[in-house]
């Protein structure tokens, strides 16, 4: 089955509540329909250096930043088709590019053991990437729940919205059960909008009726708030009280 694998877009997001979901999807219905997956568990194995250079760089809200990740749609196998992603954002524009493979080409591919059977500009880029940063490692294993709706008149125009967004840092493995670390309140839904241009008028006509305004959210930028940092932190006063206790 064909796919994308080059995309350019603006990816606008907002933090709702349920009702609000529902007002949304009411408003939706004369001009947008659910994908033909319905609603997807989505996981996401993302990449990083041993100091979390990349989400660090990324939370500073840069010009420019990048990422890199495996997702697959479903529970994974060995031989289960996956993407491998190089996602980067310049000025609000969003640029990511994306491989078809393997689970198992992928992780090996990332982890420096194999290269992909054809290079392409796409695996040129996500080459230079792993070399760029000293071939990263698995770091975060984020999940959640999607709808997606694509726009009925033709257009790139996307709605997505995300909730039980779940992220840890054991079982680093796309083949893994979900389960995890919430990372927004329960009850809360994240909704996000795809789009190459203009938003329609009758989108921005229902958000400014229901007042939902645009948030600014970064899922593995939360995970390393809400998980990663804060036990980073408590190994670092571990150690520093050790060395304390031994001088």
């Amino acid at each position: 089955m064909p796919f994308k694998t080059i995309f350019k877009r603006y990816e606008l997001k907002y933090m709702l509540t349920k009702e609000q979901k529902e007002k949304l999807l009411q408003a939706m219905a004369p001009y947008m329909k659910l994908d033909k997956y319905g609603r997807t568990t989505i996981r996401n194995l993302y990449y990083d250096t041993d100091s979390y250079l990349l989400i660090r760089r990324s939370i500073e809200k840069p010009v420019y930043k990048e990422k890199l990740r495996i997702r697959s749609y479903s529970k994974a196998t060995d031989d289960s088709t996956v993407f491998v992603e190089l996602k980067k954002k310049y000025k609000h524009v969003v640029y990511k590019r994306r491989m078809a493979m393997t689970n198992n080409d992928a992780t090996k591919w990332l982890s420096g053991e194999c290269k992909p059977e054809k290079s392409t500009q796409i695996s040129d880029e996500i080459e230079y990437f792993i070399k760029l940063y000293k071939e990263p490692h698995p770091t975060v294993f984020l999940s959640y729940e999607r709808e997606a709706y694509y726009s009925e008149d033709g257009t790139d125009f996307r709605v997505t919205f995300d909730d039980t967004i779940l992220c840890r840092q054991s079982d680093l493995s796309l083949t893994a059960d979900v389960y995890g670390t919430p990372i927004i309140p329960d009850g809360k839904v994240l909704m996000e909008i795809k789009c190459s241009g203009g938003v329609p008028l009758w989108m921005t006509a229902v958000l400014s009726r229901e007042k939902i305004y645009k948030t600014s959210f970064s899922k593995y930028g939360t995970a390393y708030k809400t998980l990663i940092f804060p036990q980073n932190n408590k190994i670092n006063s571990y150690n520093m009280l050790e060395v304390t206790k031994n001088a």
